[in-house]
């Protein structure tokens, strides 16, 4: 399939990780925390070792959502999420000179919440998308979502030729913030952040064009329990263990060797600092763009590959092919090529 177009969403409030800890400080909960966990939080946020300068959060205050139950975060999902896909999503329409009403099918993936109908039905609504368009929503697959849902966009592309199709990665991690002693979930509170981004496929091959393809999976569900949502009194918690960062790297080698063919740049989820270190060490790569965008805006979850692929255009020069990959809850890796 040929991309037409790419955007990008944040929500309006972006706050420095220094800003983060101060109204974090000031709560009851993390008040409640050991010592040990408060220095581990003052360690991430206030002494520049995440790797991360700035999130962008659907809040205009920060300290409240670790107070917030489960019933005030799902009504924050519901209202936050398809406003910002909505928002990724009509600049991506408009650099493809297209409108809503050319959609003949929208895939949305998201991780960070639940809604039936899907985020789909929301967007569709609010965009006036034509009643035939095909929604397909995909939750569950973590931070590696992104590439699952092309993989499907191209298999709809490939039974409907003629077709223009939108994806979008949509996560509002701070409705999916929680704060205990766990060290995972700690780093959680401390990574995380919101964001949207769109594209607009079609069969239509053109000069200069970019092709995605060849895509490939990894899942080990025996590792599950490393990392992944649980349901804590209704919301959702974050569980995170120290050896993802070598989950990551073990299962992005393996899906490299299956490459067709040798890319210019790799672009990769910004999973957190670790992770990327340990993704840098394994391949014959660096990541320049995957860590520019946890600079920016912290792990935004699904959305996070595609806003490195978009910031790779901006320098593509002469570059043929690139290779992208995500991973996280699973655990599963996913890998695809894009090529010109």
């Amino acid at each position: 399939m040929f991309l037409e177009s790419i955007a990008t969403a944040v929500p309006p409030h972006s706050y420095r990780q220094q800003e983060c800890l101060e109204a974090l400080v000031a709560t009851p909960s993390f008040a409640r925390l050991k010592p040990r966990s408060r220095a581990m939080m003052e360690k991430i946020l206030g002494n520049g070792v995440s790797g991360i300068a700035t999130r962008s959060f659907c809040l205009p205050e920060i300290a409240p959502v670790v107070g917030r139950d489960a019933q005030e975060l799902n009504e924050m999902f519901e209202r936050e999420a398809p406003s910002l896909a909505a928002d990724a999503l009509l600049p991506a329409l408009e650099r493809a000179g297209l409108g809503p009403e050319d959609i003949d099918a929208l895939f949305i993936c998201t991780c960070t919440g639940y809604l039936c109908p899907g985020i789909t039905s929301h967007v569709a609504e609010r965009l006036g998308l034509k009643g035939s368009a095909y929604l397909q929503d995909l939750v569950g697959l973590g931070c590696g979502a992104a590439i699952p849902m092309l993989r499907s966009a191209a298999g709809f592309l490939a039974a409907h030729p003629g077709a223009r199709v939108a994806t979008v990665a949509v996560e509002v991690c701070s409705a999916a913030f929680y704060a205990d002693d766990d060290p995972g979930v700690l780093v959680s509170l401390c990574l995380f952040g919101d964001g949207a981004a769109a594209a607009i496929w079609s069969d239509v091959p053109a000069a200069g064009k970019w092709q995605a393809g060849h895509f490939t999976t990894i899942h080990k569900p025996e590792q599950r329990e490393k990392i992944r949502f649980v349901n804590a009194g209704g919301k959702l918690r974050n569980q995170l263990d120290k050896a993802v960062p070598g989950l990551a790297a073990a299962a992005v080698s393996e899906l490299y060797a299956m490459r067709k063919a040798e890319p210019e740049r790799v672009l990769a989820h910004s999973g957190g600092r670790d992770v990327i270190d340990a993704l840098e060490a394994v391949l014959p790569h660096a990541l320049p763009e995957t860590r520019a965008v946890l600079r920016d805006h912290g792990n935004m979850s699904s959305p996070s590959v595609l806003f490195a692929l978009d910031r790779a255009f901006a320098s593509a020069n002469g570059d043929r092919r690139w290779w992208l990959t995500a991973f996280g809850a699973g655990f599963a890796a996913h890998a695809c090529e894009m090529w010109r």
